[in-house]
């Protein structure tokens, strides 16, 4: 089975105190630290944590000590839940506090580990680490020696992350979420999202004019929040990124307006980027990187593309969308027959619970013979939104009662049949090994379900961020900016404009 690593990393925080303990007592047992030592680590000035994350439930933690006097760098510690070894995130863990090490200026790394630990002894042997002493009867009250490693960091280089980390802010406004994210380099410092969704739940759908106004007031307050949340102040940003396209016009004009104030108030540098690339760019939060090629499915209210990732940010090919309504619209649409309130996502995702999913054999939208050679890779969903519409229709008109809880599953399952299996067909056309999710459908449990279904069948390694990440949202937008400054590529001028249609080839506009 491919392992699905779904991990969110950001810098901890004093509020992360209660569930990083409790990892640190399943972990550690009688060589646990007190919460008070705990406590002081996390707030210290020369010490930085890191906590990993899966749908908000902590499952690993890391820390370094770096006084500024001193050229060498003490791992304090690294703990990872028992559901998440083998799988990678220790070494990830590790990565990215050797990262922050080279940047701080540190030439020389140390650690201890137990002698009775060979799993942890083999990982740090990896990554090049070399026992230079031993300490008898260390660890109590055990009695357990420790082992004594040193990594020289002068001739380490952890691809991708090794370089210096910019602080970078992104912002998001290209549909009905105020989205303000604050990324050190691959590291998530703060991802505040404000949504209008409320304001639009009467029209049952998302109102264009609406959406600019609550953009217009929520960015001052989603901004502070974000700061806050990161701990800085705008003059510690390095640079500003914001979505420039695609998107409604007037809701991206809002945030590409005070994306320019904030670069011409502060002097910082400002990078214009694809909304929907950002959705890709977003994995290196959790990965450090964005491992190429990779088939990429975004699905949301505005947007269903099917994407073919060569590099991120010179390579990005668009292999199909939808001809008509996208997957997140539809939900919608079909929600309102069916009397259910918006959005319609995860009112239908309730109202199939229990549903028979092959009740009714609903259209599946190209995907017949005479339409794979021109659409293969392309969606339409407006034909199965009648087929729901007529079905429910005819019911009522004979006065029949039908299960809403099988209409519901069954139109559930005509969309995420296509979605995946058009994007699985993508990766085994093209030959790449690995699927990423984005956009707020992803939040539909069966599309998850039936997506790692058909990837562990056919071979495919399947990325979901985690789900905070995956609705529009300004991290996403500062990763990708902070990746163009990583890679050494000039800040946008502040000619560019909010373009609506913005093609996906265009990663960024100058």
């Amino acid at each position: 089975m491919v392992v699905h690593l779904n991990w969110l990393i950001r810098e901890a925080r004093e509020v992360d105190l209660a569930e990083i303990m409790k990892l640190e007592h399943a972990c550690f047992g009688s060589d646990s630290w007190s919460e008070n030592n705990m406590r002081a680590e996390l707030v210290e000035h020369h010490t930085y944590y890191l906590v990993a994350e899966i749908d908000g439930q902590l499952v690993g933690y890391a820390g370094l000590s770096k006084l500024p006097s001193s050229e060498q760098s003490d791992i304090q510690t690294i703990a990872v839940a028992a559901s998440q070894r083998g799988t990678g995130l220790g070494r990830e863990l590790m990565h990215r506090l050797i990262a922050r090490a080279k940047e701080l200026g540190s030439k020389e790394m140390f650690l201890e580990v137990r002698a009775d630990n060979p799993i942890a002894q083999k990982l740090y042997r990896k990554l090049g680490f070399v026992q230079i002493s031993l300490r008898k009867n260390y660890y109590q009250p055990d009695g357990v020696d420790a082992l004594i490693m040193r990594l020289d960091l002068e001739r380490f280089e952890v691809p991708g992350i090794g370089q210096k980390q910019p602080i970078v802010l992104g912002i998001e406004s290209s549909c009905d979420e105020t989205g303000v994210g604050i990324v050190r380099g691959a590291t998530l410092l703060a991802n505040v999202i404000s949504s209008s969704m409320d304001e639009h739940a009467r029209f049952g759908g998302v109102v264009p004019e609406i959406a600019a106004r609550a953009h217009l007031e929520a960015l001052k307050p989603t901004l502070r929040e974000a700061l806050s949340q990161a701990g800085l102040s705008i003059d510690d940003v390095d640079a500003i990124a914001v979505t420039n396209g695609p998107g409604l016009g007037g809701a991206l004009m809002v945030g590409v307006g005070a994306a320019k104030a904030l670069a011409v108030a502060t002097g910082k540098p400002i990078y214009a980027v694809n909304h929907l690339v950002g959705h890709v760019g977003v994995d290196v939060l959790e990965r450090g990187v964005v491992e190429t090629p990779t088939i990429a499915l975004l699905v949301s209210g505005g947007h269903t593309s099917l994407l073919l990732v060569r590099d991120l940010l010179d390579d990005v090919e668009l292999l199909g969308e939808t001809i008509d309504d996208a997957a997140g619209e539809a939900f919608d649409k079909v929600a309102r027959v069916l009397g259910l309130k918006y959005p319609g996502g995860p009112e239908i995702d309730r109202a199939a619970e229990g549903g028979d999913p092959k009740a009714i054999r609903f259209p599946r939208g190209l995907s017949l013979p005479k339409d794979m050679e021109k659409h293969r890779y392309d969606f339409s969903f407006s034909g199965l939104k009648t087929a729901v519409a007529r079905h429910v229709e005819l019911a009522e008109s004979r006065g029949e009662a039908f299960s809403r809880a099988d209409v519901a599953a069954s139109f559930r399952e005509a969309v995420v049949d296509v979605l995946v299996t058009k994007a699985v067909n993508a990766c085994k056309d093209h030959g790449v090994p690995r699927l990423l999710l984005g956009g707020g459908v992803v939040a539909n449990r069966r599309l998850r379900e039936f997506a790692q279904e058909q990837c562990d069948k056919h071979g495919i390694e399947l990325r979901i961020p985690a789900l905070s990440l995956c609705t529009d949202n300004g991290a996403m937008i500062a990763a990708l900016g902070a990746q163009l400054i990583m890679a050494g590529r000039e800040p946008s001028s502040l000619d560019f404009s909010a373009v609506s249609t913005l093609p996906v080839t265009q990663v960024q506009s100058l």
